[in-house]
């Protein structure tokens, strides 16, 4: 198990974007929880420091955290590939799912509880009686039985989830439900995702959030995205005035380096439209789907219109497995393609080296786009839905698990009813592309939906109402 540093990032940098009465009550909680959490250390324990929603979640909300006052503390489990493996194929069932088709069993349970139990023993040096911890996912699970011995007070977050139980949710949940149940609380992102036997007083529902302030999120010139997007070679943009330059994480200052090589498809021409999905290379996330419906469908699609799917280099995140082959499906079906089909489609791998570095690309990606796409067979809560409609992009989204809260249908966005249905998914999206007045609408109502209801002040007011209600009496 390895620390992972966290920035503090002042709490009233928020409030450039809240109004006066939010910005109060913000700064009220601030106080409180400053008070009320001396003398004790936050700690959140998740299998990963960089390539999924979570840890991007993570970096922004204890930077937070920390710039309130509150001592917070992240931690990575360190685990085998036989491990990650398991837990992968667990969080594939949590979302009904098969995953790799392996099995659930009691070999299983002995090898999730003996890499826990490694990683138990280094906390034990660490975390103090009286501490909180908050174990996020199935893989960390397994834990918070031996927290609570420690004297911590435990929750466990659940980032995933399916709103219809089926048989494979039913037996995720009966793995993990030993261990679960030893939690003080168990927090999740959207009410249905709860099993029907956690207890309603344990149950908080809290959404993630969004950092407008990150690499990712933070505002970007018409010129330094064409520039970004240039010196990678992901776009053939002929302009190049603008800056290099972005901010990290922890304030320093960063700079997008010369890359080559990362689009297979070569770079989107000057001029085109661009379609994207930015996703982990993961089956649930559907690139496949995205990538068969839009070639299936050239025809109809304005002859200036390419598709574009962005995903981490598969070398550099470690916890899932899946990853590799997901990619390499995808190549498949682009390799498949009459050379005229393939010079409208990119499948992109973002180098994960640099995570501020990947993350000013992204954002340089979605802000470049004229649609967004999430096209999710099941989806806890969809950040890459978020991102691009804090900046404005119109977004067409599967009507699946969290991204329901998410976007209001014909509002914010539009929700495909069906993601297996790429008729629909294809005629969306030629309506959508043929009304830039409507898609211009659309992005400006996304926009002020992240603002109202997914940035980080409601997240963490969420959390100091939970600290208080877990530490009362204590």
């Amino acid at each position: 198990m390895h620390r992972v540093a966290i920035a503090s990032t002042p709490l009233d940098r928020l409030t450039t974007y809240l109004d006066p009465d939010r910005a109060e009550r913000l700064g009220a909680y601030a106080v409180r929880a400053e008070a009320m959490l001396s003398g004790r250390t936050i700690w959140n324990v998740n299998a990963t420091a960089a390539g999924g929603g979570v840890a991007e979640m993570l970096q922004a909300l204890l930077a937070y955290a920390k710039g309130a006052g509150v001592d917070t503390r992240w931690l990575v489990l360190d685990g085998t590939p036989d491990f990650f493996a398991f837990t992968k194929r667990l969080h594939n069932h949590l979302h009904g799912s098969p995953g790799d088709g392996g099995d659930i069993g009691d070999a299983e349970r002995r090898l999730y509880e003996e890499v826990l139990g490694r990683n138990l023993d280094a906390l034990r040096s660490w975390v103090r009686r009286g501490d909180i911890v908050i174990l996020h996912d199935p893989q960390t699970a397994g834990l918070a039985a031996g927290l609570r011995d420690l004297g911590a007070h435990v929750l466990w977050r659940c980032h995933v989830g399916r709103d219809e139980a089926n048989d494979r949710t039913d037996l995720a949940w009966s793995f993990l439900r030993p261990y679960v149940e030893d939690a003080r609380g168990l927090i999740f992102s959207r009410r249905a995702f709860a099993p029907p036997w956690v207890d309603p007083d344990r149950l908080r529902v809290i959404p993630p959030s969004l950092d407008p302030f990150s690499a990712k999120n933070r505002e970007m010139s018409d010129e330094d995205v064409a520039t970004a997007l240039r010196h990678t070679e992901i776009i053939d943009i002929p302009d190049d005035r603008g800056s290099l330059s972005f901010v990290r994480r922890d304030g320093s200052p960063g700079r997008v380096r010369r890359h080559s090589g990362l689009v297979l498809g070569g770079a989107v021409p000057d001029g085109a439209r661009l379609v994207l999905q930015v996703s982990r290379w993961d089956r649930l996330k559907d690139m496949a789907g995205v990538l068969t419906g839009f070639v299936g469908h050239l025809p109809i699609l304005p002859q200036d219109v390419h598709l574009m799917l962005v995903g981490p280099d598969v070398s550099g995140v470690s916890d899932d497995p899946e990853g590799r082959e997901v990619l390499e499906e995808c190549v498949a079906i682009w390799r498949d393609q009459p050379a005229p089909a393939q010079r409208r489609l990119h499948l992109c791998s973002l180098p994960m080296d640099d995570v501020d570095e990947n993350a000013h690309l992204v954002n340089a990606l979605q802000r470049h786009a004229t649609v967004v796409v999430q096209k999710s067979l099941v989806e806890g809560f969809g950040l890459t839905v978020t991102e691009p409609m804090w900046k404005g992009r119109p977004v067409i989204a599967s009507g699946v698990g969290g991204i329901r809260d998410q976007v209001v249908d014909g509002e914010s966005g539009v929700l495909l009813e069906d993601p297996y249905d790429l008729d629909t998914f294809a005629e969306q999206l030629d309506l959508l592309l043929r009304d830039p007045g409507r898609a211009e609408r659309m992005g400006r109502a996304a926009r002020e939906r992240v603002r109202t209801q997914y940035l980080g002040d409601r997240h963490l007011i969420q959390y100091v109402d939970l600290f208080a209600s877990l530490l009362d009496g204590d």
